[in-house]
């Protein structure tokens, strides 16, 4: 009986750690355009920066760019104040400039390219939601498994 109940447990704590899927990216930028419209770009840069839970959950988190293409708001500091627009993904795709061209066009949508996962030190396909409020991009990322 101990093993079975302890299968359960392993079982449900993958359940609840299970890798993010595109409805959480859209509602993680959802949600941060929400707290802009409320709180201001400045309070949504700070949170961002300081890795706050509510808008960074490991490998899905928020970042913001402007307009131009520099970053203003990232959970890993060392990119903030860079414009990497130039700067392409491990195929050689200009994502970035993908990224800034569907916020200034649609608003929103998704953008696919390859990244490097901290998780697992390997470069894999992710998928980022861009979201455009105001004079900012919001962007939330997956990784495709």
């Amino acid at each position: 009986m101990r093993a079975i109940f302890g299968i359960v447990l392993l079982l449900c704590s993958m359940c609840v750690h299970a890798a993010p899927n595109e409805k959480d990216a859209i509602a993680l930028a959802e949600k941060g355009a929400q707290f802009v419209r409320a709180h201001g770009k400045a309070e949504m840069i700070a949170r961002i920066n300081r890795k706050d839970p509510e808008f960074n959950q490991g490998t899905l988190y928020l970042a913001m760019r402007d307009l131009n293409g520099i970053t203003i708001a990232h959970p890993t500091n060392a990119l903030i104040g860079k414009n990497l627009l130039d700067v392409p993904d491990a195929d050689g795709k200009p994502f970035r400039q993908e990224m800034l061209a569907l916020a200034k066009g649609k608003g929103s949508g998704w953008v696919d390219y390859k990244f490097r996962n901290p998780q697992t030190g390997k470069v894999e396909a992710k998928s980022t939601y861009v979201l455009r409020v105001e004079d900012v991009t919001l962007e939330a990322g997956i990784y495709k498994h």
